[in-house]
């Protein structure tokens, strides 16, 4: 389970972004960036999506699984690097699926 103060470092250091956003999902965190999820924060870890932009960026970046039975996403270890960090959510966002849009429930 991720500490609240993690998850504050991660969105603050991402503060140079407009359209961040959060949401919690049992303990951990879905990460937005303008309308599309880009990643998680999992266990005091922040892991983004298998994208070519990542992986020119983090060429030698491990795998992991956020929790289990979920898909391989790439851990970021460098948080600390603000600039880059932003760099990085941004190049994704064109490689990234669009939010799929609920259908509503058929009213009888």
């Amino acid at each position: 389970m991720t500490k609240p103060q993690f998850r504050d470092f991660v969105l603050e250091q991402l503060s140079g972004l407009d359209e961040i956003t959060c949401r919690a999902m049992m303990g951990e965190y879905i990460l937005y960036y303008r309308g599309r999820v880009f990643g998680g924060i999992y266990d005091d870890r922040l892991l983004v999506k298998h994208v070519p932009a990542v992986l020119k960026m983090l060429p030698d970046a491990s795998m992991e699984l956020p929790y289990e039975g979920a898909k391989e996403m790439i851990l970021v270890e460098d948080i600390d690097d603000r600039e880059f960090l932003c760099k990085l959510v941004e190049s994704m966002w064109d490689e990234l699926p669009e939010r799929k849009k609920r259908r509503k429930a058929e009213r009888h």
